[in-house]
Formats: C-alpha cells, sequence, structure tokens
C-alpha cells in the first residue's frame, strides 16, 4: 500500500531527553504516542502522508526554518493519557483545585482521582503544587508530593493514574499538543465537538450521573428543510449555515455543556446537571436565537439573507436509560414529534 492511501500522519518533537511521536488517525480520532530516547537536536514536523508511495523516485528536500510560537506566556498543563489526552488546561491567577468533583476547576472524572486530589497555586516564582489528602496520593516525576512543591518547567504530574504535564510557558510541544487534540476532538466544519467527542463525554456523563445522583439532559436537534438549503444555496451556503448555527448555539449554552455534531445537520447537546425542565427552557431560547438570526451568504457574488428554523427534542436520563442509545433514542423520537408536528419547536 502506497503512503498515500494511508488515514494518518505523524507529528514528532524532542522532549527533553527523548523523542515523542504520535500518530494521529484522522479517520478514528485516535492518537498513539511512542516515546525513543534519543539525544538529537530539538525537531518539529508534521508529516502528512499525503500523495507519496513507496515507489516515489524524487526525494524531496525540505528547508526547516525557526519555529515561532505565539507570543504569548501561559502556565498550562496538558493532559497525557486518559479520556482528555492532549487536553489543554490554563493555569489562572486564582487556585486551582484538581478533582473528581464538578465543583472542580479542573474536572477529572476517573476513579484513581480524589474528589479534591491536589492544588495548583500561583507563587511568586511560579506555580505550586500540593495533595490536599487524596488517596492514591500527587507525584512529580514519580515523586511523592509530602509539602508545597514548586513547579519546574516540564514536570511529569500524577494524580492517581491520570498524567498531566506542566509547562511554565507555551512553546512548541504544548502548542502541539493543543492542536493534534482539536483534529482529534473538533469539528472541522463547525468549530463545535466531533461525534466520537460528544459520545464519549454522553458516556462519562451517564456514568457519573448514576454514581452521584445527579440530573442529566440532552437536547438533540436538528436544521429543518436543510437539504433545500443546500439545494438553493449551495454546499458553501450550507456550510456557511451549519457553522453560525453551531457558534449562536456554542454562545449560549454554559461553558461545562458539550455541543457536538452527531451527523450531518444532528446536534446533540449534553447538560450535566440540568434537569428536563431547565433543559426544555434552553431548547427554547436556542430555537428563538436560530429562528432570529440572519444568515448572510454570499451566492453569485451576491449576498443573499437567509432564515433558519430548527426543531429540538429534550430528554432527561432515567434510571431505565442504561446505555448511550436508549439515551439518544428518547430525544430523537422527540425530535422526530417536533418535526412531524409542524417544525420550528421543542418537544419535552
Amino acid at each position: 500500500m502506497g503512503f498515500g492511501q494511508l488515514p494518518f500522519f505523524w507529528v514528532i518533537f524532542r522532549a527533553n531527553s527523548g523523542v515523542t511521536i504520535l500518530r494521529s488517525d484522522i479517520g478514528q480520532g485516535t492518537i498513539n504516542e511512542v516515546s525513543l530516547e534519543i539525544n538529537v537536536p530539538i525537531l518539529l514536523l508534521i508529516l502528512p502522508l499525503v500523495g507519496c508511495s513507496m515507489s516515489d523516485d524524487k526525494t524531496i528536500i525540505a528547508e526547516f526554518g525557526t519555529f515561532q510560537p505565539p507570543k504569548r506566556k501561559a502556565a498550562c498543563l496538558i493532559q497525557y493519557n486518559g479520556a482528555n489526552l492532549g487536553k489543554r488546561y490554563q493555569l489562572g491567577e486564582q487556585k486551582t483545585v484538581v478533582g473528581r468533583t464538578p465543583e472542580s476547576h479542573l474536572f477529572v472524572n476517573e476513579a484513581s482521582v480524589s474528589r479534591q486530589h491536589a492544588a495548583i497555586s500561583p507563587g511568586t516564582a511560579g506555580f505550586e503544587i500540593e495533595d490536599l489528602g487524596s488517596s492514591n496520593g500527587t507525584f512529580i516525576n514519580d515523586a511523592k508530593v509530602a509539602a508545597r512543591t514548586m513547579l519546574k518547567d516540564g514536570d511529569m504530574i500524577r494524580l492517581g493514574t491520570i498524567l498531566f504535564r506542566y509547562f511554565a510557558t507555551d512553546n512548541p510541544e504544548s502548542i502541539m499538543a493543543d492542536k493534534i487534540y482539536r483534529m482529534a476532538t473538533i469539528d472541522a466544519g463547525t468549530d463545535i465537538f466531533n461525534k466520537k467527542y460528544l459520545l464519549d463525554a454522553l458516556e462519562s456523563e451517564m456514568k457519573f450521573a448514576r454514581q452521584y445522583q445527579r440530573p442529566l439532559s440532552i437536547i438533540y436537534y436538528d436544521l429543518d428543510h436543510f437539504k433545500k438549503v443546500n439545494d438553493t444555496l449551495g454546499h458553501n451556503g450550507g456550510d456557511v449555515v451549519l457553522r453560525e448555527t453551531a457558534t449562536v448555539c456554542k454562545a449560549t449554552i454554559r461553558k461545562k455543556d458539550v455541543l457536538g455534531r452527531y451527523g450531518g445537520e444532528e446536534f446533540v447537546i449534553v447538560l450535566p446537571d440540568t434537569d428536563q425542565k431547565v433543559a426544555a427552557e434552553l431548547a427554547e431560547r436556542l430555537r428563538v436565537s436560530i429562528m432570529n438570526h440572519v444568515f448572510k451568504i454570499n451566492l453569485d457574488g451576491k449576498t443573499v439573507e437567509h432564515k433558519q428554523t430548527m426543531s429540538l427534542g429534550v430528554s432527561q436520563m432515567t434510571p431505565d436509560m442504561q446505555t448511550i442509545e436508549s439515551f439518544l433514542e428518547s430525544a430523537d423520537k422527540k425530535l422526530y414529534q417536533s418535526k412531524q408536528t409542524g417544525r420550528n419547536k421543542v418537544t419535552v
């Protein structure tokens, strides 16, 4: 098989004395990491395996310039394993509590992490970490934290089984990890979460809601008559409608809510700690916001104004919903009812 047929690329960069290779399978949204202990100069490559084959008889000579990261200094943690592999968590001027409860500033829904596991606080010389009496301990580079400890750039932090790497400032590795995380989790057409991330998040929230007896609701919505939009405004116009709809909805929901593209013009919003009544009120606000929004589409050199509506179904998780599929099916049936009874409405 030629390289041009393989749906992945490699990202290679140096970390301390080793080389980290990330293989990103775009189609499946997965990232696999291999570390090699090779002492080499700093290397930052993105090698897309497109249009190349083993039989190519020409060697392409690549000239490497100096990598220029954005000019900003922001301490952060990058998660190195678990469900949010590659996710960046920005550290601010206030203390950041890391734990397994939604009230934590940095919420990690993993069984090995305590409810309030550790705290990271800004100090005069940088950020310091302290354990908060966790069951499984807090470790820096495999050394257990017994007292408040200053973090150094590149430190590996372990909370239970979850690994983070601390970066005192932005650098090529932290920026690349952020880009890879976005590529694996974000839908390029709408700039919201993709289906894989959405389903993973829903499964995680369902487990959490059962464990802590918290309400959990979802909104399942669909853009009305979207085929007609593509037929009259073209696929570029349809893309604008999809993207702007997602932007309006994203601006309306809370930070902890998860908005994802389920497929085509169908979207799902996961609402932690939300009962059906509150979810229905949010769904109605979303419906009105989209109905009143004016989409401006460039069509054959002219700006065309378009109005769009959507139909929504709202469902709260009940004890008999043991799978993601059963939960989604409940909301999908209500969405179908909205479409069958006139569209542009919310069904609960």
